[in-house]
């Protein structure tokens, strides 16, 4: 099997079940894909129990699944700009095997020196359009090793939502008596024609018959949104999210169901009705909430895999962490999101490497010459240069103090 014949929405839609699961069923948004191309360039460190483990959580062999690393960000959606970095802190002992691993990276990748607070924050921002400000790792001298990847979009659809009343959503929705205004699948077109939103109803194996409403970009990106019964569990809806807008996007079969065919009257999240209509109108609509969310989560949970991709960049106990910092925004216009993954490892999982150093004293008299320099392309005159002006012998010390000198 190769990377060309590697079903990575597959993995990936494995993947964010697994996370999901962790992070619960409060409001969050998350990036699977992050996390996952975070594992798959750690992936080629690892050996033995950790390789097992990587496998297992990346869906595929860690050697493909780096190699599909390597195609996302050397080729990246024109977009969803990503990126992915690797710093050390400078003089920081590394392995002869993390060496060949970081020497073996995709050329897209970011290596060089840890920055700083300020310089780690920059490149998140730099690399998710400005919409996260804050690198989900903080700096602190401990901080050996950090591997990060990025990803980010910012969109218009195709043709916006028209506004509705809140009450569209239903005398059953708690929603309803909360908000004022909603979105309503818009009932013009493109300028080709087209309608820019699609949706319908589909039976999905995870969740049973689901909503489903399909916003697409200008560009050609699809935001794909599902809503099943009220008493199915959240990773079952996720689930068919992820299947469903996977197949729509790849013309496969996604479980639709003719609306002709649907009982009259309400069903799990829509209410079907008679009504006349012009053979062009379409047989959904759809009316859905904007929202926004911004979330951090922490990905040490073994069952994610990061545990495994720790070990195999820095084996040996000590401190590390494993954050995603997350946030989107659905809009009538459009949609934007961001992710920064990153794992991180401080010193102290490693051995001190022990060296020679020296502290120099002068506990004797001992002499001093100040020397002049000049720089004769800055009009300074050549023959100053080099010149020895004073030079001392101390024999006499006095007590430091913090006044500067010439003081009286």
């Amino acid at each position: 099997m190769t990377a060309g014949t590697i079903d990575v929405a597959a993995c990936v839609t494995r993947y964010a079940r697994r996370l999901h699961a962790v992070i619960g069923t409060g409001h969050h948004v998350a990036s699977p894909l992050g996390a996952w191309l975070l594992l798959a360039l750690a992936g080629p460190a690892s050996r033995g129990a950790e390789r097992a483990a990587l496998t297992d959580a990346l869906g595929c062999d860690v050697a493909l699944a780096g190699s599909l690393a390597d195609e996302l960000l050397s080729r990246p959606h024109p977009l969803v700009p990503a990126a992915a970095a690797v710093w050390t802190a400078p003089g920081a002992p590394v392995s002869q095997a993390f060496a060949r691993w970081r020497d073996g990276l995709p050329g897209a990748v970011t290596s060089g020196e840890l920055p700083d607070q300020a310089g780690l924050d920059d490149w998140a921002s730099q690399h998710t359009l400005g919409l996260v400000d804050r690198f989900p790792i903080r700096w602190d001298p401990t901080l050996f090793l950090v591997l990060a990847t990025a990803l980010a979009t910012r969109i218009s659809w195709a043709v916006p939502f028209d506004l509705a009343p809140a009450r569209s959503l239903g005398t059953d929705s708690a929603w309803a008596g909360r908000l004022g205004t909603v979105l309503r699948t818009p009932a013009a077109r493109d300028p080709r024609g087209r309608r820019g939103q699609v949706q319908f109803v589909a039976a999905s194996e995870p969740a049973g018959q689901v909503a489903v409403q399909v916003a697409v970009a200008r560009q050609g990106l699809a935001v794909v949104s599902v809503a099943a019964a009220p008493g199915v569990p959240a990773l079952a809806v996720l689930t068919a999210a992820h299947r469903i807008g996977c197949a729509f996007v790849l013309a496969r079969d996604t479980g639709r169901l003719a609306v002709d065919r649907l009982p009259v009257g309400a069903g799990p999240a829509w209410e079907v009705t008679e009504q006349p209509q012009q053979p062009d109108d379409p047989d959904c609509t759809a009316v859905l909430p904007a929202w926004s969310a911004t979330s951090e989560h922490d990905l040490s949970n073994p069952s994610l895999g990061f545990a495994a991709a720790r070990q195999a960049l820095a084996p040996g106990p000590g401190r590390w962490a494993a954050p995603q910092a997350a946030t989107a925004r659905y809009s009538r216009t459009g949609f934007e999101a961001a992710a920064v993954t990153a794992t991180a490892v401080r010193l102290s999982a490693f051995r001190p490497v022990r060296r020679r150093v020296a502290e120099l004293r002068f506990g004797h008299p001992y002499a001093v010459v100040a020397i002049a320099t000049a720089d004769p392309g800055a009009g300074e005159p050549a023959s100053w240069h080099g010149l020895p002006v004073f030079s001392a012998w101390v024999a006499d010390p006095q007590d430091a103090s913090d006044q500067p000198a010439g003081a009286n």
